[in-house]
Formats: structure tokens, C-alpha cells, sequence
């Protein structure tokens, strides 16, 4: 199945790193986490790519013009650098579409003016492109198939510091609740979409709310529970999260690794 990867925004909650590069870019470990999450696609067969670009546009298509094998992969060095021999390859079997969808677009835009390149697809994947997982996805979308709805996605714990506020209608607080240990759930992404959805989308319109609305007056929208690892990177502590974890060894997102040492 084609992937289709939001790549325009313009990742204000991480500045200091996305208002020189966008935020696809920012790297956990050498790579950036947009090269992580298509790795973790590309591990369970689904290599064909759409980039939806926008903000940092030509810094994303000179990444990969430009990219670098030698940076992930062990590889022989003769003749002063004339000569390289890799001994192993990251990307030369993916396809890669690069779509400008626009500086300011919302993610509904995006994925409408990809849509002619999906015409021939029952079904795709979508995700933003800032969040990584260890996901079953293959178990995920077989059960997708199953329910024949026409949309899903994660529903994860809500990732943040802060605390849920209770309080009686005087203010008096009667409660203090940690989000993350609440009942408060989230769109974590990892959207599996049948080409159907584009009958329930107008233009202007951001996907999770008009046209996931119509869905879910249809009964045809499913948010699956994922308590195993999930991960954004809005923040610069996120970003040092996932960084502490690959440098650990301990990346999960890495299913391509059996040992979690190598490739990033």
C-alpha cells in the first residue's frame, strides 16, 4: 500500500530546530525521524512514499537528492574515498513522490491534492510525519480489512506533563488528575484510509474534524487503543527522549533491528 506522509508544517512548539530546518528533518540520532518512520513502513513492505510538502519543501528534496547511504550502513573504503563499496543498502527499493500541498495548507488539504496519485488505491496509509511507534501494522491493518470501515486510527494515552484540573462549580478543586493516567486519550495517527474517505472531505476542510465527523455519523470511523510505545517529537524533551532511547539501544520503533544497535 502507498504512504502518504504530512510533511508541510511548521513545527512551532520545536523552535531552535524546525525554524532552520522543518521538522521531518530534525534528526534523532543521524537520521532525521521522517527517515525512521518510513524505515518502520518500509519493514513491513509498504515502500511506495508521498510526500506532502510545504514548509522546508526543497530542504526535504535536497535531503534525499543528496542522501547518503554511508551514514546507517557499513561499507568498504578504498583508493583514498574513490572508491566505496556498501555492504548493505537503506532505500534503494523505495519510491519516493514529492507533492508541494502548499506553505499553509491543513492536513485535509494535503492529503486532497495528493489524491490523484491514489485513484488506482482500494486502500493507503497516511500519518503525520513527526511520531514513531512499535506497532504491529501488518496485525493493524488485517484487522482494519476486517471491520470494513472506511477510516481509522491510533487512539494512544494522552502524552503530556499536565495535570487534569476538577473543580466544583464555586472552583473549588476537588481533583488533581496526571493526563497521562487519565481516561483522556488522543489521535495518535497511523490513519488507514479506503479511498472513500475523499467522498466525505470539501475543500478547506482539516480531515479530523468536517469529514471525520461525517464518518462518524456514518458509523464508518474506528480509533484503535495502542498502549505499547508511541512517541511524538513536538518539543525539544521529546526530541531528547527518543535520541536517549536510541543511544540506549533501546529505540522500540526499530523493529527492522533485532538488536536495536544499528541504523540511526
Amino acid at each position: 500500500m502507498k504512504v502518504v506522509l504530512f510533511c508541510g508544517g511548521q513545527g512551532m512548539r520545536l523552535r531552535g530546530y524546525s525554524d532552520q530546518i522543518p521538522k521531518p528533518l530534525v534528526q534523532v540520532g543521524s537520521r532525521p525521524i521522517l527517515w525512521h518512520l518510513m524505515k518502520y513502513y518500509a519493514h513491513f513492505g509498504h515502500k511506495e512514499f508521498i510526500l506532502c510538502l510545504g514548509h522546508g519543501a526543497e530542504a526535504i528534496k535536497k535531503y534525499f537528492l543528496d542522501y547518503d547511504e554511508t551514514a546507517t550502513n557499513d561499507f568498504v573504503y578504498t583508493r583514498g574515498g574513490r572508491n566505496i563499496e556498501l555492504l548493505a543498502r537503506d532505500i534503494d527499493d523505495w519510491s519516493i513522490t514529492f507533492v508541494d500541498t502548499g506553505v499553509r495548507s491543513n492536513i485535509g488539504e494535503r492529503l486532497r491534492s495528493v489524491r490523484p496519485f491514489l485513484e488506482s488505491d482500494e486502500v493507503f496509509l497516511a500519518n503525520y510525519a513527526d511520531g514513531l511507534s512499535d506497532l504491529n501494522l501488518a496485525e493493524y491493518v488485517e484487522a482494519f480489512h476486517e471491520r470494513g470501515k472506511i477510516a481509522c486510527f491510533l487512539s494512544v494515552a494522552a502524552p503530556h506533563t499536565f495535570h487534569i484540573v476538577h473543580a466544583r462549580e464555586n472552583n473549588e478543586v476537588y481533583k488533581l488528575e496526571h493526563v497521562a493516567r487519565s481516561l483522556v486519550r488522543v489521535n495518535g495517527g497511523f490513519f488507514v484510509l479506503r479511498r472513500e474517505i475523499f467522498d466525505y472531505m470539501n475543500a478547506n476542510e482539516e480531515l479530523v474534524i468536517q469529514p471525520f465527523q461525517r464518518l462518524m455519523e456514518k458509523r464508518e470511523l474506528l480509533a484503535v487503543p495502542y498502549d505499547g510505545f508511541w512517541q511524538n517529537m513536538d518539543t525539544f524533551k521529546d526530541k531528547t527522549l527518543l535520541d536517549g532511547l536510541l543511544e540506549q539501544g533501546r529505540a522500540p520503533w526499530q523493529l527492522w533491528n533485532t538488536d536495536g544497535n544499528h541504523g540511526g
